[in-house]
């Protein structure tokens, strides 16, 4: 006799159909199937959170993948695993992730946990079994992938190594930041919120360049040492999407590679650098959205077509011209920072040059150890004359600032 254990693993594996798999979960004793389906998907999740995977990266692939309440599913996984880990054994940006999806349990015990979850959503068993074994299928076809964050019970370590990093990112400048460009998203003034943005990159990029040459002149054995973040890149449009996203990093001397196939883009560089990169970036996209809501042609079966290369266009016109606006600012930037009138009492550029070459080398290095072999994007095509000029018009527009630099 098959086991409920062994029929689930025949599904995932293809062995047998999915829905002769899901119709034999449904008729056998729920006293059998329940704690087997929610030992699976624990156990897959504990697999992927070990292979690499942090929180809201699972999270965001399950649901691009399959449906919004088998995301929901992982927010419970999450908050399920994190019990078995002592506060001080859970790294705090792995928490962080947790808390921010809002994961805690609120089911009364896992043997009850299926029952609880039809109740809470108000299914009947058939679905509620159906988007778990979906949610299995899903998690089985999931590579392992670069551990960033040590995940949850991980031996404390003193190394700094490699993609581990170290975070030196001062608290309350980034406080700062968020609120200046919050201020900036908020307003309905173009030059206010230039100048909110433009103040929040000054601090970021002052703050960067200094912590550059304080780590250059330190005697500190641990230095700081290159990290990486993986940032969400969701569709449509995933492609251009990601050429913003480099675009914004290089001007932050930082590097990126893509992952299409997994929603994301893995950023490399120094922490402070990174946080900007994750705020500008998340910024300039609000913004395109927005210009390109307001110029795109009307829709319609009609113009559907027209309306998908509008948009596509549209995002390569606008990355192209941020990028020479990010191009054209360089120099002022440094020039500003190594600038006799600097708050800091000036730079002198034969000091920050080489740093600056030095810590861009350490990036590349700990690229290649994470990407051994990675290969070059194509270009977008550009197939709306009117995308194109609009989106070229939005970039103009753009709240960017005026001193960030680029170091590629």
């Amino acid at each position: 006799m098959t086991s409920v254990r062994e029929r689930i693993r025949a599904v995932l594996a293809g062995a047998i159909d999915y829905e002769a798999g899901l119709d034999a979960l449904a008729v056998a004793p729920s006293t059998e199937v329940d704690p087997e389906l929610v030992a699976a998907k624990d156990e897959a999740c504990a697999r992927l959170w070990q292979g690499g995977w942090q929180p809201t990266e699972l999270h965001r692939v399950v649901a691009r993948r399959g449906q919004p309440r088998q995301a929901d599913l992982v927010t419970d996984a999450v908050a399920g695993y994190l019990r078995q880990f002592p506060a001080d054994t859970v790294d705090q940006r792995w928490r962080a992730q947790a808390e921010s999806l809002g994961a805690q349990v609120w089911w009364s015990s896992d043997a009850s946990y299926l029952d609880e979850l039809a109740a809470r959503w108000r299914l009947d068993r058939v679905a509620v079994l159906d988007l778990v074994l979906g949610l299995l299928v899903i998690l089985a076809s999931l590579p392992p992938i670069e551990v960033l964050l040590p995940p949850p019970g991980s031996p404390a370590t003193g190394d700094r190594s490699g993609t581990t990093g170290s975070s030196r990112v001062d608290a309350r400048l980034l406080d700062r930041v968020r609120a200046l460009l919050a201020k900036a998203e908020s307003t309905t003034f173009p030059a206010e919120a230039e100048t909110y943005t433009a103040k929040a990159q000054e601090l970021a990029t002052r703050h960067s360049l200094d912590e550059a040459l304080l780590a250059a002149r330190s005697a500190d054995p641990a230095p700081v040492v290159p990290y990486a973040r993986r940032i969400g890149v969701d569709h449509p449009h995933e492609k251009e999407k990601a050429s913003l996203l480099d675009v914004v990093a290089r001007a932050n001397r930082c590097h990126t590679v893509s992952s299409p196939e997994l929603a994301f883009s893995t950023v490399f560089g120094f922490d402070t650098d990174i946080e900007a990169v994750d705020l500008l970036y998340t910024s300039l996209l609000v913004q395109a959205h927005r210009a390109m809501a307001r110029a795109e042609p009307p829709g319609g079966k009609a113009g559907r077509r027209r309306l998908k290369a509008f948009r596509q266009s549209f995002l390569v016109a606008f990355t192209v011209r941020i990028d020479e606006r990010l191009t054209e600012a360089a120099q002022l930037a440094l020039a500003q920072v190594t600038g006799p009138g600097d708050a800091a009492g000036g730079a002198d550029p034969a000091d920050l040059l080489p740093v600056l070459a030095a810590r861009d080398e350490q990036i590349r290095d700990t690229m290649r150890r994470v990407f051994p072999h990675t290969v070059r994007a194509r270009g977008s095509r550009v197939d709306s004359r009117e995308g194109w000029e609009s989106g070229r018009q939005a970039a103009d527009r753009a709240t960017l600032p005026t001193d960030t630099g680029r170091h590629s």
